[in-house]
């Protein structure tokens, strides 16, 4: 990964949605971009993850609620920068290439700004994996005509415009709800190319076929839903345990 540098664009918060992430942790909070704040959003790990965030100078955010959404839309909740950025935290993208994203959108060439996979060895996303993504791309396009190939998890956007959508998904749906939602707006969103290295540990979801089709038909879910009208940003109440 990149080694943080001074950041003279615009700051942004990280947030990381964790569920049992202690081995990858350090390396990944050893990326995020000087000046940033990172948000690990705990999401019942049971190997000292939270603990471990915390004593890296992390923010810490405990969401009880079992979810990839869940752990999201906490962190974005969170989250208090006009900025907000994306993450996995299992070391298989790197954080410091966030500041290129964000100056992205600072510049007005996009309002949502996703990381296309590029995986830096075979083996690194399996094949049912990017099956499921290719087939949830091309039912994308006919949803929303967007030409994406990718519906990854490492993003960036404002965070006001985020909050508008209204984003109700609390599973492995989210990430494609707000590429609906957002499209649906009139917000601009593109992809640029990311190395996707292989991950600490097993993934939670397309480590298995039986993952991978639970994702699918969450956001297949997502997929069929008419457009929502773009609402004022709402809150929710979240605990925040902020490292001192």
């Amino acid at each position: 990964m990149t080694n943080p540098s001074d950041n003279s664009g615009p700051r942004a918060d990280i947030v990381l949605p964790c569920l049992d992430e202690a081995a990858a942790l350090p390396g990944v909070l050893g990326a995020i971009p000087r000046g940033w704040r990172a948000i690990v959003v705990d999401n019942g790990s049971t190997d000292g993850s939270a603990e471990l965030a915390r004593s890296l100078g992390a923010t810490v955010v405990h969401e009880p609620r079992r979810g990839f959404g869940s752990a999201c839309h906490a962190g974005l909740l969170a989250a208090e920068a006009e900025f907000v950025c994306f993450c996995d935290c299992d070391g298989s993208l790197d954080p410091g290439l966030l500041p290129g994203f964000v100056r992205r959108i600072a510049d007005g060439e996009s309002d949502l700004l996703l990381g296309r996979r590029r995986p830096d060895r075979l083996g690194a996303w399996p094949l049912h994996a990017r099956a499921g993504n290719l087939a949830l791309s091309r039912l994308l396009r006919r949803r929303t005509g967007l030409r994406l190939h990718d519906l990854g998890p490492m993003r960036a956007a404002r965070r006001a415009d985020l909050l508008a959508l209204d984003l109700t998904d609390r599973r492995s749906g989210y990430p494609l709800q707000m590429v609906v939602r957002a499209a649906d707006a009139g917000l601009r969103v593109a992809e640029t190319d990311v190395p996707y290295l292989s991950r600490t540990g097993k993934s939670k979801v397309t480590g298995t076929w039986r993952g991978t089709w639970h994702a699918v038909r969450d956001m297949r879910a997502v997929l069929s839903e008419a457009p929502v009208p773009v609402s004022e940003p709402v809150s929710e109440p979240v605990a925040v345990e902020v490292s001192r």
